[in-house]
C-alpha cells in the first residue's frame, strides 16, 4: 500500500529506551571499545519469535557496552535525530539509571547525562523504575525525577517485564511525582491481562500506559481509557516476537479506535526490533490498511499525549494537517 511520505508526518515518539534507541554501529563500537562482544545483526524482514529471557539478555548485552556520560551522549543525540529524520518533532526518552550507575558512580551522573543531551533539543526524558524494582529504591528514583523536572524530566515510569511486580508496591512512588506534576507512564497490560491496565490507572494514576493491548480484554476498561483520555503507547514490532499478537494484523487497533481510546504509535527499542518511527507507521499502513487520514490522525493523537510544550503542540499539529492536505507523488527517477 503506498501513500504520502511517512517520514514528512510529524509526530511524536513517546515510548524509547534509552539502550534500545541505539544505532546497531553504535551498540558494536561501544562494544569493542570496552572489550565486549558486538551484538548479532537484526534482520527486520526475518522472523524474530523469541520470548522476554532471550530478549532480557540482547537488551543487557547492549546495556553493558555503556560505560561513560560520553557514550550516553552519544546514544542520545543520536536517537533524536533519527527520530527526528523519521518525522518526529517531539521526542521521550525513557531510562532506568541503576543499572548505567555502576559505571558512572551514581543515579544522578546517568541522569544529568540524559539530560545534558537532551537540552536544547525537541525532547523530554523519562525516569522510570523497573517493576522488579522494591518500592525504596522506586521512591527513590521517583524523587529524582521531580528534583530533576526542571532540567528536562517530563515523567516518571515502569519498565520491565511486569509479572516481576505488584502494583500497590509502586502507589507512593507515583503519588510523588504526580503531586509534582510529572506525567506517570507506565508499562502495563503487556503479559498481565485487562486488570493490569486498570491498577495503572486507578492505582499509579497512569496519564499514559506502555503497550496496554490486553485492555481490549474488557470493555469496561476500554471505556476507562476512552472517558479519561488516556493514550496507549502502541509499538508495533514489540509484540509478535513475545506471542502478544500472532502477527502485525492481529494489532487491535480496530477496537481501540472504536472504543475511543487515544493511540501514539512509538518504536520501543528499534536496535532490537530493527524499525524507526516511521517505519512503524508504514507497518499500520501496509498490515492494518490505514489510510493517511487515520495515521494523520494517530500521529495527531501521539502529540497530543505529549509533554511537549504546548507552542509546539500546535506547529506539529498544524504540520498534520499540511501533511495530510498534500497530494502524494511518484518521485522522479534521476537519470
Amino acid at each position: 500500500m503506498t501513500g504520502r511520505d511517512l517520514r514528512r508526518l510529524p509526530k511524536a515518539n513517546l515510548h524509547l529506551h534509552l539502550t534500545g534507541s541505539m544505532r546497531p554501529e553504535t551498540a558494536d563500537e561501544l562494544a569493542a571499545r570496552h572489550g565486549l562482544p558486538p551484538l548479532p545483526p537484526v534482520d527486520p524482514a526475518g522472523p524474530v519469535p523469541h520470548g522476554w529471557e532471550v530478549f532480557q539478555d540482547r537488551y543487557d548485552a547492549a546495556r553493558s557496552a555503556v560505560r561513560t556520560a560520553a557514550d550516553i551522549h552519544r546514544i542520545v543525540t543520536e536517537a533524536i535525530a533519527d527520530d527526528q529524520a523519521a518525522g518526529a518533532g517531539w521526542v521521550e526518552l525513557q531510562v532506568d539509571p541503576t543499572a548505567y550507575a555502576p559505571h558512572l558512580g551514581s543515579l544522578e551522573a546517568v541522569i544529568e547525562a540524559v539530560l545534558a543531551a537532551v537540552r536544547g533539543r525537541p525532547a523530554g526524558v523519562i525516569i522510570a523504575a523497573s517493576w522488579g524494582a522494591p518500592a525504596d529504591h522506586a521512591e527513590r528514583l521517583a524523587e529524582l525525577a521531580v528534583r530533576y523536572r526542571p532540567h528536562g524530566v517530563v515523567g516518571f515510569g515502569l519498565s520491565n517485564d511486569e509479572r516481576r511486580g505488584r502494583t500497590a508496591t509502586f502507589v507512593p512512588a507515583f503519588r510523588l511525582i504526580t503531586e509534582a506534576g510529572l506525567l506517570a507512564v507506565p508499562h502495563a497490560g503487556f503479559y498481565q491481562g485487562a486488570w493490569h491496565v486498570r491498577e495503572a490507572i486507578e492505582l499509579l494514576g497512569a496519564h499514559r500506559v506502555g503497550h496496554g493491548l490486553t485492555a481490549v480484554e474488557d470493555p469496561a476498561v476500554l471505556d476507562l481509557l476512552a472517558r479519561r483520555g488516556i493514550a496507549l503507547e502502541v509499538c508495533p514490532t514489540s509484540y509478535p516476537p513475545f506471542g502478544v499478537v500472532a502477527d502485525l494484523a492481529s494489532i487491535p487497533l480496530d477496537q481501540l479506535a472504536a472504543a475511543g481510546v487515544p493511540v501514539a504509535l512509538a518504536t520501543d527499542d528499534p536496535l532490537i526490533f530493527g524499525v524507526d518511527l516511521a517505519g512503524q507507521y508504514a507497518l499500520v499502513r501496509d498490515h492494518l490498511g490505514r489510510t493517511d487520514t487515520v495515521l494523520a490522525a494517530l500521529a495527531e493523537q501521539s502529540v497530543d499525549a505529549s509533554a511537549a510544550p504546548a507552542e509546539l503542540k500546535q506547529r506539529l499539529r498544524a504540520g498534520i494537517k499540511s501533511w495530510l492536505g498534500s497530494h502524494s507523488r511518484p518521485r522522479r527517477r534521476r537519470h
